[in-house]
């Protein structure tokens, strides 16, 4: 009984540790999530682009994934303009993995504009009416759209119809990744309090 007590309060120790809210536990958040966006990101492109192909447009599916890691950061960590930043690293990430692609000098812009749209939304107070987990959703979305948007703007130019397609995968993508954020989000969180908890009454 007494191993089992010590073993209880060494996880909390290490989990309170992780989740104390401190801004060293944040940043070690902010990038390993930034590594799990690029390195997921990276794992599913195969098929998504196979998806993309069959209905003859650029994208709008794997960009979702990487933002998700986006919206938890900010989701767990509460920092303001958390995204932003690990928009950044992201696209520092990727110009050391030689992933510029065709946007050239732009490709920064790729990642930072979806994270400031992701802060914005995510800055919104919760309330009753706009939990956490429906922030983490609506902030996915439109964080995939606004890449999607600004990938053809830049690059793609594409017609009317191919254009509408890109933008609802994009749409649909980042909704159903802002879906798992929230699902993620929510209960780390409060294991986070009550971490908090624990660690204080020890």
């Amino acid at each position: 009984m007494q191993k089992s007590n010590m073993v209880h309060k060494y996880k909390v120790s290490v989990s309170a540790r992780l989740f104390d809210g401190s801004l060293k536990s944040d940043i070690f958040i902010m990038i390993a999530l930034c590594f799990a966006g690029v390195f997921c990101k990276k794992l599913i492109n195969p098929l998504a682009n196979s998806v993309t192909d069959a209905l003859h447009v650029p994208g709008g599916i794997s960009t979702a994934i990487a933002l998700m890691f986006l919206v938890i950061a900010s989701g767990i960590t509460g920092r303001k303009w958390c995204a932003s930043a690990m928009g950044l690293m992201q696209a520092v990430m990727a110009l050391s993995l030689g992933t510029v692609g065709s946007m050239g000098f732009l490709m920064p812009l790729a990642y930072l504009i979806p994270g400031i749209v992701i802060d914005i939304v995510m800055l919104i107070p919760n309330n009753k009416y706009f939990s956490v987990r429906l922030k983490a959703f609506i902030a996915n979305i439109i964080g995939s759209v606004s890449a999607a948007l600004f990938a053809d703007i830049v690059v793609f130019h594409l017609p009317a119809k191919p254009f509408m397609v890109y933008m609802c995968l994009a749409a649909l993508s980042g909704a159903v990744y802002g879906f798992l954020a929230g699902a993620v989000i929510a209960p780390v969180k409060i294991q986070r309090e009550n971490d908090k908890s624990d660690e204080s009454d020890n």
